[in-house]
């Protein structure tokens, strides 16, 4: 952290919409801290706990990465039945895909977020010559793993193979140059100085493991992102405050990414 569609159809979605979103806002946000409280992080990657390989989920069908919130409660679902797998499906895509979920099994919930403009929206905005204001809308639906299905056709999108383990430290670097950002090697504290525009670590050394150094450092690099020549995030809130916390949680939910899409 920083240290120093038909018109009755559109009116539906329109009304019902911001319900929905606030509903399913608390519905994650519970999700996430049961994961906490049972002792799992949920964007800490399960390298241990799961036979896994460490990688994004995907749709199975369409080999399309998950992304957002998804990641961490897909993540966090492996974590907690320990699936050997990363690859997702819908009920429908499992039906499409040869096979189905086995009877019992449970999915998980994610969600998809984006925007429409609604007609009267668009009318009014050509009859004052202004630009039409979309309104955000949040849709849930369930995703089974792959281990939770049976029959499934082959040729589906599977987990991509790991990259040896000496493979990902070249890489890993490379990222990290290729950030733009300087990282200062030395004492005993990682952070971001917003001030300076630079990163600060401790030495290699100093971690247990290779990949908790390269683990943090993305952690501090994606706090630099939030620098006024970059995204602009506000990086001056004090430790303890919403702020804070907003901004530890940006940096909590991308650190092990840069990591899953390499392996």
């Amino acid at each position: 952290m920083p240290v120093r569609s038909s018109r009755s159809a559109t009116a539906k979605r329109a009304d019902t919409a911001p319900v929905e979103r606030v509903d399913l806002y608390e519905e994650v946000t519970a999700r996430i801290i049961a994961e906490l409280e049972a002792g799992r992080v949920p964007w800490g990657q399960p390298w241990d706990s799961a036979a896994c390989v460490p990688s994004l989920p995907r749709n199975a069908l369409t080999g399309r990465p998950y992304s957002g919130i998804n990641v961490l409660l897909l993540w966090g679902a492996v974590m907690a039945r320990g699936w050997p797998s990363q690859s997702w499906l819908t009920f429908r895509q499992a039906r499409e895909a040869g096979g189905n979920v086995i009877a019992g099994e449970k999915g998980v919930t994610v969600v998809y977020a984006d925007r429409f403009i609604p007609e009267a929206e668009l009318a009014r905005a050509a009859s004052e010559g202004a630009e039409p204001r979309a309104i955000p809308f949040l849709r849930r639906f369930t995703v089974f793993n792959v281990a939770q299905c049976e029959g499934l056709r082959g040729g589906l999108a599977s987990d991509p193979a790991p990259l040896p383990a000496h493979a990902v430290m070249p890489v890993a670097e490379t990222l990290i140059t290729a950030s733009g950002v300087s990282v200062r090697i030395g004492g005993d504290a990682a952070c971001y100085v917003p001030a300076l525009d630079h990163v600060e670590m401790p030495p290699r050394a100093a971690f247990f493991e290779p990949l908790d150094y390269y683990r943090t450092c993305f952690h501090e690099l994606i706090h630099a992102t939030g620098h006024a020549s970059r995204i602009g995030r506000d990086l001056s809130s004090a430790f303890g405050s919403t702020g804070y916390a907003r901004e530890e949680l940006v940096a909590l939910s991308g650190q092990s990414a840069p990591l899953a899409t390499l392996q």
